[in-house]
Parts: C-alpha cells; sequence; structure tokens
C-alpha cells in the first residue's frame, strides 16, 4: 500500500518535481564542467551557487505550506 500524505496538491507535487528535475540538471552540467577540465573546486562553487536559488525555492514553498495549513484566524497573527 502507498501512503498519502493529506492535502498535497497537484500543483505541490508538480514543484516538487521541478525542484528534484532541476537539481539533477546541477548534477548533470556538474559532470560536463569535470569533463572540460574545470577543477574540482571550481565545480563545486559553481554547484553551490545554483543550488542556493533551488533551495530559496523550496524553504518558500515550506512557508507557504505552513501558511496555507494554518487555520484562518491564525493566520492573521503570524503577520
Amino acid at each position: 500500500m502507498s501512503a498519502k500524505k493529506p492535502g498535497k496538491s497537484a500543483s505541490q507535487k508538480a514543484i516538487t518535481f521541478l525542484l528534484i528535475l532541476q537539481t539533477i540538471l546541477i548534477g548533470v552540467n556538474a559532470e560536463n564542467r569535470f569533463q572540460q577540465g574545470d577543477s574540482p573546486i571550481e565545480v563545486l562553487m559553481w554547484m553551490i551557487n545554483q543550488c542556493i536559488p533551488v533551495l530559496k525555492q523550496t524553504s518558500s514553498l515550506q512557508e507557504k505550506q505552513k501558511k496555507s495549513a494554518l487555520p484562518t484566524h491564525r493566520r492573521f497573527e503570524k503577520q
């Protein structure tokens, strides 16, 4: 049996999939940079710079999800 998380919409699943895909593509691009002769430190710094926006997007989505999960009267208290 598969356990489903209650309240996870199709748009949240799509966004999650796109974030995972973006992370995978960063890894593939990093491998290409290695093959082109970039040093491991250069590639690592590049990957970190590429992953920061992904982490920001993820954090933003989590905040939106937390806010939408709060009861209506609690949403206004947090602002």
